[in-house]
């Protein structure tokens, strides 16, 4: 009989998502800080995202989303969420005019501001919900989870503009550093 492990069904632990949480600031400062204008202006494709209106997502979903959905739970668990359009904050916020240097500063003292908080929240019930209008009900710890998942997911996105801003500007066969 083999042993297992780790247990899928038990989820992570809010103090260790809260810990990789401020370990992503790091990751984060790494990736956003010291950039050009050109590599935070530059996108693959017209569709697509630039590295400022990244960094003001990141930004908008630190404040505005994740803490704030978590917050409303533990607060007010019996009222409807009120809902986001974290597509329309683009133009909304006016993502393309803002300075980016000062947006990474924003987020990464936001993401400061949060653990902060978080941690204040270690013991609360995590297991407290709410009715997500489109998803059902969803716990605070479900919030907390999708946080450090959105983490990933924009770290992933970082680093693969970065990638093909390298692979553009360069002009050169990059398969010799492995298949992306």
């Amino acid at each position: 009989m083999k042993r297992r492990l780790f247990n899928a069904l038990v989820p992570m632990k809010p103090e260790a998502i809260t810990n990789t949480l401020e370990r992503n600031q790091t990751v984060f400062r790494g990736l956003l800080q010291n950039k050009t204008t050109e590599e935070y202006f530059w996108r693959p494709k017209v569709n697509k995202w630039n590295l400022l209106e990244i960094t003001c997502h990141l930004l908008d979903e630190e404040q505005r989303d994740f803490k704030a959905r978590i917050r409303y739970i533990f607060e007010k668990p019996d009222y409807p969420m009120p809902s986001i359009n974290p597509e329309a904050w683009v133009v909304q916020h006016s993502y393309r005019s803002r300075d980016y240097h000062e947006v990474v500063a924003a987020f990464l003292n936001e993401r400061q501001l949060s653990v902060a908080w978080l941690r204040e929240r270690i013991d609360a019930n995590w297991n407290q919900s709410i009715i997500h209008p489109k998803l059902g009900e969803m716990t605070a710890g479900v919030f907390l989870a999708n946080w450090l998942a959105h983490d990933y997911l924009h770290i992933r996105q970082i680093v693969s503009l970065d990638y093909h801003f390298l692979k553009a500007k360069s002009g050169l066969d990059l398969n010799y550093a492995g298949n992306w």
